[in-house]
């Protein structure tokens, strides 16, 4: 049975770009245990040269914990910024509770990471 993955849809007052909503919405696919990279999002929402863009969109991101921001990680397997700041410990405690392996300060990308049609 496939989970259906609702819509982010921002309220009236808040004003945030096409772009972000996105990359919010790419996230928001991610299932528990998995990870994508910051270059999959990209990939995923037709802009393969903005992966920093990316970064910067999920660092805004209002709609955490539906957004599940903290499953988008570095594409050499360390976990990333979380919550505006260098703070791999926070996002690899949520990780490690999805079940997300990390070893060595890496996560298993072959493993864990979300695998692209």
């Amino acid at each position: 049975m496939k989970k259906r993955v609702k819509k982010i849809r921002p309220g009236r007052s808040e004003q945030h770009s096409a772009f972000e909503i996105a990359v919010w919405s790419a996230a928001k696919k991610i299932p528990r245990g998995k990870v994508a990279t910051y270059s999959q999002i990209a990939r995923m929402i037709g802009s393969p040269g903005a992966v920093r863009a990316v970064g910067n969109a999920l660092r805004k991101n209002p709609f955490a914990p539906k957004v599940p921001c903290h499953r988008v990680v570095r594409s050499d397997g360390k976990a990333g910024g979380f919550g505006g700041k260098k703070n791999d410990a926070a996002k690899g405690k949520l990780l490690k509770a999805e079940g997300v392996k990390i070893m060595g300060g890496k996560i298993d990308l072959q493993r864990h990471c979300l695998q692209q049609a």
